[in-house]
């Protein structure tokens, strides 16, 4: 039995149902909205699991679940070497993102990443300590930054509301997803010209490795891809 991990509410699951139902298979939940049940109907032998997107990337890499719906930011965040646990079957075109650095709009001279690694240096200097950057994407901003150069950083950890922290002065700068951007510039926060680390969007995945594996490409086939 294939057990295919869907995102458990809002859009996400909402255009995750739309996208298999376009390839003739139909996910639905059963019971209650506090019940996270839900059945598939148009292919044999596939079992849904409901579960919030940020623990799908664990699900799978643990072989738990076969298939999994997820931003392709959270895969490569959450799992070291993701290319070796899990691999990617199909962008599904929806659920877009983009993860940027972003500082504030106030920073006039501070356009590139060349110029926040000579304000970091500068905001050593001036206080002592490094220049803090609010994320909850810890792997994908420190790779990210280790390989552009810039240095006198440290990242400091946020669960929400991250547009918030250079206001409520826990951090000088943020790394966090945005689609329209009308956020950033409410709370008064620019994007880099060359800060995009990752553009983001619902991937299927699959599991490495798996006892389905051969179950995981005949539905892969009946799916068209």
């Amino acid at each position: 039995m294939i057990k295919l991990g869907v995102p458990s509410k809002g859009r996400l699951m909402e255009k995750t149902f739309d996208w298999f139902a376009a390839r003739g298979v139909t996910l639905r939940r059963t019971g209650s909205e506090r019940e996270y049940a839900g059945a598939v109907e148009g292919v044999e032998g596939v079992e849904l699991v409901l579960l919030s997107a940020g623990e799908i990337p664990r699900e799978l890499a643990a072989g738990r679940i076969h298939l999994g719906v997820t931003g392709s930011d959270l895969v490569r965040d959450k799992l070291a070497d993701w290319q070796g646990l899990v691999r990617e079957l199909a962008p599904m075109g929806f659920g877009h993102a983009d993860l940027i650095i972003a500082v504030p709009a106030c920073w006039r001279d501070v356009d590139t990443l060349e110029d926040l690694d000579a304000a970091a240096h500068a905001f050593r200097e001036a206080h002592g300590q490094r220049l803090r950057i609010a994320t909850k994407y810890h792997r994908l901003v420190r790779e990210f930054l280790t390989r552009e150069g810039v240095a006198d950083w440290q990242l400091v950890d946020s669960q929400g509301a991250t547009e918030g922290t250079v206001k409520n002065l826990t951090a000088e700068a943020i790394a966090d997803i945005t689609s329209s951007g009308e956020t950033l510039r409410a709370n008064h926060l620019k994007i880099l010209s060359d800060g995009l680390i990752h553009q983001s969007q619902a991937t299927l995945f699959a599991a490495h490795g798996t006892e389905c594996d051969a179950q995981i490409t005949a539905f892969a086939a009946q799916l068209g891809l």
